[in-house]
């Protein structure tokens, strides 16, 4: 597979609402697409860092840099024969998971495109549709909260994950229970706001029976995590933890979890998180893809990954205008059933790129050539 040129596409996006978490609020999103062209497909990827180096060091900025600079100048030297060669290629490089993973996902739809396959197939995804839920953001009101998630079940969606924060949990967590049931598909994202001085206070959400409390403590950890785990009942989801499948391993062995989030960008790309999603199903730890406000591109990466059989826990990947009024792929992502969401059958993503959406949103646009 020879590459003759990269196209990378800086746009930035509004979201249709603004977004909180632990950490911070996003208004709008500015991402890198990335196009490779072949002798007679274009693959296509999509950096997902964000503007500020909050839930990773990267951003979009270091991202662009590491492309130009490193990784871009690296793929080119090279012919590929498999997808899986890039992360040999990328393998000096340290760290910059979301750089490599953006060319790696172009990869691996060209390699899909010019095989004439799906991506899903291609990755060795076996379920004609996968399984979605929403993320609300921390929310001005409970009343703002509880609309949201009355209108999300009443979508059929297959997961409720919201982001808490200390002052911000246990409070609009029972509210929800108290309004909806204890038996819906309910869980808490901290994104790391926490540390085992709040034992006491974390063993108080048992009582919500929640499908998972996701990162809880700090975001490089994996031994406290472990500890706090052995003291609370609620299963412990590792997100920001888990760059490789080597910390996948380690953080197994240690029993630091029980349910594995899963995020194309944040591990370096495909063919790790296929290793990884491999390593949890032999553990019998079940897996589910995580979002990162992706735009179009990074929704059909997503949708093709959480194909693979260990994916049983419904992802973060909902329709497209959940989170953009126009999103830069054509068809949308939406809904198949409620709940559901079809996995491409026609090659590569299975979706082409909207160019007059892009357009609009255009901020720069760099050329490279071999």
């Amino acid at each position: 597979m020879l590459i003759d040129k990269i196209e990378v596409d800086t746009v930035k996006m509004p979201l249709v609402n603004p977004f909180e978490t632990s950490f911070g609020k996003l208004k709008e999103k500015d991402f890198l697409i990335v196009k490779l062209f072949g002798k007679n497909h274009v693959g296509l990827g999509e950096s997902v860092a964000l503007p500020d180096p909050t839930y990773s060091e990267e951003t979009t900025g270091t991202v662009s840099y590491m492309l130009e600079k490193f990784l871009i100048p690296m793929l080119f030297k090279h012919e590929i024969q498999h997808p899986d060669d890039v992360s040999t290629i990328f393998s000096p490089i340290r760290r910059n998971n979301m750089a490599k993973a953006a060319l790696e996902g172009a990869v691996w739809d060209l390699y899909s495109k010019e095989k004439g396959i799906p991506l899903a197939r291609a990755l060795g995804g076996t379920q004609p549709t996968i399984d979605v839920g929403v993320s609300i953001g921390i929310e001005a009101t409970t009343e703002q909260l509880l609309s949201k998630v009355e209108r999300f079940l009443a979508e059929g969606y297959k997961k409720i994950k919201i982001k808490i924060k200390p002052g911000y949990d246990l409070e609009p967590l029972t509210k929800i229970r108290e309004t909806f049931g204890y038996d819906i598909p309910l869980m808490a994202d901290a994104n790391s706001a926490y540390s085992l001085k709040d034992l006491s206070h974390l063993k108080k959400f048992d009582a919500l029976n929640l499908m998972m409390i996701e990162q809880p403590l700090a975001y490089d950890d994996i031994i406290d995590h472990s500890v706090l785990q052995k003291e609370i009942k609620t299963p412990i989801c590792l997100d920001e933890s888990i760059h490789s499948a080597e910390d996948a391993r380690k953080a197994i062995e240690l029993r630091s979890c029980k349910i594995i989030n899963i995020k194309i960008g944040r591990v370096g790309g495909l063919s790790e998180a296929k290793k990884i999603h491999n390593l949890c199903q032999s553990h019998a730890i079940p897996v589910w893809c995580g979002g990162m406000l992706e735009g179009g591109i990074g929704r059909a990466h997503n949708i093709a990954i959480t194909s693979l059989s260990g994916f049983t826990i419904a992802g973060d990947t909902s329709a497209s205008n959940r989170y953009w009024q126009e999103d830069i792929i054509v068809p949308e992502v939406t809904l198949s059933s409620p709940g559901e969401i079809s996995v491409p059958t026609s090659s590569g993503i299975g979706y082409e790129l909207n160019e007059e959406v892009i357009q609009k949103h255009l901020l720069n646009k760099k050329v490279y050539t071999s």
